[in-house]
């Protein structure tokens, strides 16, 4: 059962003093995307990230460098069983946020649940008895005395990737709404940890896409070479910054191109290198770039047809590799996964057996 078809089944009974699920409709991050308001302030009538859904996070996209301009895609895992973290706990409200939430519930008892976890919402009842009276009867082993109030920290509560809602380690983040003093978190496999940044960082990696240049463009001969290249402007690492100010933690995740694959389309082919795979240069080109007299040559990076086409191109796919590494708040550092994208490039290959080029 989905969340959102268990809140909808669990709402036509529910009180002020019982429980329900509540919805996780997503609520999109990024560098154009709205945020979740800032900890200083109420937010909306909602009650800010308090009272929103399981997918609003306080996390800070910002692009550092590269990936500009309007034609960009976002990077595949090369690892296909790599993800993205699925959920991390983050600090969603004070002590006087939390007070003023209840004390909405109690001027208004049919107004909005305050979530408890992802999944979980309590009316007035359980949460005057466990934030307010320091009371529990759930046997949840917690309870907090006047919302804490006067203390030096934040009520934290999971929060869901929004990308990954509908997964089942989603499910993991499911610790009820949780005290946590300032400037420490959580001693939780889910904490926000500068590894999890990273990993929610990289999935906001967007590249350029960028055709790679060909020569012939469109239209090669059989048996004679095709040349392949990128010039070393045209690739520049992308730096992404994921930052939870409220954490006091911060991780920077940089993709940097590093190879480019070749897949001719078809086995009547030949790839130059054999492997298809033209590492980078040193000055961050790749391949070179075709000269005047260098048809019959053999270029450091393209593709020999050896079959014209009929009437169909083929395919000819170019996959950029990128290598992803991470550094992030108190030294942490390490490598993630890399990454590709791959365009394709429709090739019409003719029978000439000379041609001026």
């Amino acid at each position: 059962m989905t969340r959102l078809a268990a809140k909808a089944g669990a709402a036509l009974a529910a009180s002020a003093s019982t429980f329900v699920l509540s919805c996780t409709a997503a609520h999109a991050i990024g560098d154009d995307e709205s945020q979740a308001p800032p900890s200083g302030g109420a937010g909306g009538a909602s009650g800010g990230t308090l009272t929103a859904s399981a997918a609003t996070t306080r996390i800070k996209v910002t692009q550092e460098s590269g990936g500009t301009g309007s034609s960009t895609r976002s990077l595949a895992p090369v690892d296909p069983n790599w993800e993205p973290p699925a959920c991390w706990y983050e600090p969603v409200a004070t002590p006087q946020q939390l007070k003023e939430a209840v004390d909405r519930l109690k001027k208004n008892p049919n107004g909005d649940l305050v979530p408890v976890t992802p999944s979980l919402s309590w009316g007035e009842e359980l949460m005057v008895d466990h934030y307010e009276k320091g009371q529990d009867n759930t046997d949840s082993g917690f309870s907090y005395k006047n919302y804490n109030l006067g203390k030096d920290g934040m009520f934290w509560r999971g929060v869901i990737n929004k990308n990954r809602e509908n997964d089942a380690e989603s499910y993991d983040c499911e610790r009820t709404l949780f005290w946590q003093n300032a400037n420490t978190l959580p001693d939780d496999d889910h904490a926000p940890t500068p590894d999890i940044l990273a990993g929610y960082a990289y999935d906001k990696i967007n590249v350029p896409q960028t055709e790679v240049d060909l020569k012939p463009a469109t239209r090669s001969t059989v048996n004679l070479p095709t040349w392949a290249w990128l010039d070393k402007a045209t690739f520049k690492e992308v730096k992404v910054r994921a930052e939870l100010p409220d954490a006091g933690v911060w991780a920077e995740t940089t993709a940097k191109p590093i190879a480019l694959h070749l897949d001719a389309g078809t086995e009547d082919a030949e790839t130059y290198p054999a492997s298809g795979n033209c590492a980078i240069n040193e000055d961050g080109s790749i391949g070179t770039p075709y000269a005047k007299g260098d048809a019959d040559r053999i270029p450091p990076c393209g593709v020999r047809y050896l079959r014209a086409t009929n009437g169909t191109p083929y395919q000819l796919k170019a996959s950029i590799t990128w290598q992803i590494s991470w550094e992030g708040s108190g030294g942490a550092q390490g490598d993630l996964p890399d990454g590709t994208f791959e365009t394709t490039q429709n090739m019409t290959v003719q029978e000439i057996q000379s041609v001026n080029r």
